[in-house]
C-alpha cells in the first residue's frame, strides 16, 4: 500500500508558486523548491519525475484553477458591474493588495521551458476572457469588449510590477477599482 503524501498538493503547488513567485523559473533552485515544500529531493522528483519543468506546469494549473474561484462572480453576477467589483476585490486580496508578485510575470521569464510560457498564457487569457465575456455582456462590440480586457489586464499587472518594485500597492488598487470603467464603461 502507498504511503499517502505528506504534503497535499494544493499546499504543494502553493509553496512552489511562492519559489517561483520571489525567484522566477531560471532562479528557483532544486534546493529552494525542496526546502519551501518541506521534502526531500528525491521525494520532490518521486512527484515530479520530469523535475523543475513539471513543477511550473503544476503551478500554473493551480493558478488557473485560483483564477476560475477568483473570477466566478464576474461570470455569474446578473450584473455585470457588481460582478466586476466583487472579482477586483478577490483578485485585490490574493495579491496582498498589490504587494506580491504576479506568477504569470515572473515564472515564465528567461529559463523557462515553451511548455511553462503556454501555459502560462493560458492562465492569462483565462483572465482575459473572463473581462471581454463581461464587458460584451455590458454592452461593448466584441472588438471593443476585448481590447478593454487587454488593457484591464495590462494596468493589473503593471500595476503589480509597480507594486514589486516600489513596494507600493496603490497603482494596482487604482486599477483594480477602475476595473468596472474599463470594461463597461
Amino acid at each position: 500500500m502507498a504511503r499517502p503524501p505528506s504534503v497535499q498538493d494544493d499546499e504543494l503547488y502553493d509553496r512552489l508558486a511562492e519559489v517561483f513567485r520571489t525567484t522566477g523559473y531560471e532562479g528557483a533552485s532544486l534546493g529552494a523548491l525542496a526546502e519551501s515544500t518541506g521534502l526531500k529531493r528525491a521525494s520532490l522528483y518521486h512527484r515530479f519525475p520530469d523535475g523543475k519543468a513539471q513543477m511550473a506546469e503544476a503551478v500554473m494549473g493551480r493558478v488557473e484553477r485560483l483564477f476560475q474561484d477568483l473570477l466566478e462572480p464576474m461570470r455569474t453576477d446578473p450584473d455585470p458591474r457588481t460582478g466586476v467589483m466583487r472579482t477586483a476585490e478577490r483578485i485585490s486580496a490574493f495579491y496582498g493588495g498589490g504587494l506580491l508578485s504576479c506568477v504569470l510575470d515572473t515564472l515564465p521569464l528567461s529559463g523557462a521551458p515553451e511548455g511553462v510560457r503556454r501555459r502560462a498564457a493560458q492562465v492569462a487569457e483565462v483572465w482575459i476572457s473572463a473581462m471581454a465575456d463581461v464587458a460584451r455582456r455590458g454592452g461593448r462590440s466584441p472588438e471593443d469588449a476585448r481590447a478593454a480586457a487587454e488593457d484591464a489586464f495590462a494596468w493589473a499587472e503593471g500595476g503589480l510590477v509597480y507594486g514589486r518594485l516600489f513596494d507600493d500597492g496603490a497603482p494596482f488598487r487604482r486599477a483594480l477599482a477602475r476595473l468596472p470603467e474599463l470594461l463597461l464603461g
